[in-house]
């Protein structure tokens, strides 16, 4: 069906002439609590029918003149979770149907919104408004009176939803997004650019719901009302919390709302009503104030949401980057965590590297090979206060989502720790917990714009932090890759993220470096660490060659170990000194694997 402009109709009448409308409050909430086993409360619709009545009526009851279907996540991606997508079509229309059967049996006159929520994961442009279309079509033909498009945090999506429902129907649409107490989404959008973007769309309102409570969506409200559309808020009763397995809301009271009304429609609100946690009490409130034209008993002064710099601490080089921007050569010695609770050994051996003058940092592995053992940031903060001698930590998404890493990093850098090495990690099933899942919410890539993020001063959604912070952050790059073209892409990804240096996977043959350095140029564009172990047996050159991804340990070096039978060691540790000189020429400098249980061995290589 072609775009259409949306034509004069009563809600629009209605938005214009005002009162303000006022709204339901959290359908799906109460449904999952009050029907038991729902895969998704958009399922109630058919299993249930008789419960979303009752609440659509005691919502209408309640003061509502707007209520809207049981259809929030009712697209075919999120029904698909829950294998119900071949329902899609029987859930929406039933949907319209019990909210019209609702409007009957009290015989309101109440306007029916169709709830369109995001998709709930990436999707191309094409593919959300093939996706938001469809659901759109069926509501639009059962009979709703307007679009509810909500609790959007991204621009490009909640564009695609309004368009793809333009494209099909020319019902008005209420636009929402959902934000944080600092008025900004999750994506980093604030509300001021939200309305910004909006106001060119054909849409009836803009505004807030869901969100982090009352006085984060006033907070959005405030900033949208320069845009000229109407405003809409409908929130969250306040954040949510877990207990026994159920979700509990804040015991707001209605007298709370009601002060929130009249806040908003101060600020130009012309449909108020509720989100998640939100009864029809809440919504008595809400109607007594707007049928009062109650004028707000508390001003309401909204704090500056500028980044103060200055609370932060001051910028700083690490003594890494002085040494790579001074030309030094670099040399750090790669050390395993205990796999115990106790660090003895390992602050040990850090002094005793410190002690030697012969190598100037420790790079710290995380959880190697995916085996569990000390965190390799908060070692690492505990070797540089007590051993004296500067951190390069490894840190691995696997076993982090985005805020468990950035909740991680900022303690860190409270700690002193600013080197970083970015690393996706081994895969559990490899480890010591097979049947384990990865986190992976990012990868390494990701890892890096977090931290280049942090050093603007801000998070990964680009929202504002108390302060920059002063990163250093590294990236692992293997020049003997199985695809060589994919590592290529990939190095060249994380530079783009923001990476100051490299540090490669452990190499026993150099060519494979210059072959590497020539497809990126010619020469690192980064400082560059080589990786260098000196193998102790024939044995564990077979191990690495055939067992380990990326590591190629030349024919020649496996015969040699292997002629050299109980001399093995001897011959390893001469060819790791050889690598080491030869890689003057190459790099920026080297990181030594330590020897197993015997890791202060490494020194040999150095003397």
């Amino acid at each position: 069906m072609p775009a259409q402009t949306q034509t004069r109709n009563r809600f629009l009448d209605r938005l214009e002439a005002g009162p303000a409308i006022v709204g339901d409050g959290g359908m799906g909430a109460l449904l999952s609590a009050a029907v038991p086993r729902l895969r998704t409360p958009e399922e109630a619709n058919l299993r249930a029918p008789e419960a979303v009545v009752s609440l659509h009526v005691s919502f209408i009851n309640a003061g509502a003149e707007l209520i809207e279907t049981n259809t929030f996540g009712a697209n075919r991606r999120k029904l698909a979770h829950h294998f119900l997508e071949d329902d899609l079509e029987a859930i929406n229309s039933a949907a319209v149907k019990l909210a019209r059967e609702a409007r009957e049996v009290t015989g309101r006159e109440v306007f029916i919104g169709g709830s369109i929520g995001p998709l709930g994961e990436p999707a191309t442009s094409r593919v959300r408004r093939d996706l938001f279309a469809e659901v759109a079509t069926v509501l639009d033909g059962r009979g709703v009176d307007v679009f509810m498009v909500e609790t959007f945090y991204d621009l490009e999506e909640v564009t695609d939803a309004i368009e793809a429902v333009r494209s099909v129907s020319s019902l008005p649409i209420v636009a929402l997004l959902t934000f944080d107490e600092s008025a900004e989404t999750l994506a980093g959008v604030t509300a001021s650019e939200a309305a910004e973007r909006l106001a060119d769309l054909d849409v009836a309102a803009v505004g807030a719901n869901h969100g982090a409570g009352l006085l984060a969506a006033l907070a959005a409200l405030e900033r949208m009302g320069k845009n000229g559309k109407p405003l809409a808020a409908l929130p969250n009763v306040g954040l949510a919390s877990l207990a026994g397995g159920r979700v509990i809301y804040p015991h707001a009271t209605p007298e709370y709302f009601g002060e929130f009304a009249a806040h908003a429609r101060d600020l130009g609100a012309k449909v108020i009503g509720g989100c998640c946690g939100t009864t029809p009490a809440e919504i008595t409130a809400i109607r007594a104030a707007v049928e009062d034209e109650r004028k707000p008993r508390a001003p309401l002064v909204f704090e500056s949401a500028e980044l103060v710099v200055a609370l932060g601490e001051e910028q700083r080089e690490t003594g890494l980057s002085r040494a790579f921007a001074a030309g030094e050569w670099v040399i750090s010695v790669q050390l395993d965590p205990p796999l115990g609770g106790n660090s003895t050994g390992l602050l040990e051996v850090a002094t005793a590297v410190n002690d030697s003058g012969l190598a100037g940092w420790v790079d710290i592995n995380d959880n190697a090979t995916a085996r569990a053992g000390m965190s390799s940031l908060m070692v690492s903060a505990t070797i540089e206060r007590q051993a004296g001698i500067e951190t390069i930590p490894h840190l691995t998404t696997r076993d982090w989502s985005v805020m468990g890493l950035e909740s991680m990093l900022l303690g860190a850098h409270a700690e002193g720790v600013r080197n970083v090495l970015a690393v996706t990690g081994d895969p559990p099933e490899v480890g010591d917990y097979p049947g384990a899942r990865g986190v992976y919410e990012i990868d390494s890539i990701g890892l890096t714009q977090l931290m280049t993020n942090l050093n603007r001063g801000e998070d990964f959604n680009g929202r504002p932090i108390d302060a920059p912070t002063s990163f250093f952050p590294g990236v692992a790059v293997n020049p003997t890759p199985d695809d060589l073209d994919a590592e290529l892409e990939r190095f060249r990804q994380k530079l783009d993220a923001g990476a100051k240096f490299a540090m490669t996977q452990i190499v026993f043959d150099l060519d494979y470096v210059d072959r590497f350095v020539q497809e990126l140029g010619g020469a690192w564009p980064i400082p560059t660490l080589l990786g260098v172990f000196p193998l102790t047996s024939y044995r564990l050159a077979l191990r690495l060659h055939n067992e380990v991804p990326g590591i190629h340990v030349p024919q020649l070096l496996q015969d040699a170990l292997e002629a050299a039978g109980s001399d093995a060691a001897a011959v390893g540790f001469e060819h790791a000194r050889e690598l080491i000189a030869a890689s003057r020429e190459r790099a920026a400098g080297v990181y030594l694997v330590a020897p197993f249980r015997r890791p202060l061995r490494v020194l040999e290589l150095l003397a």
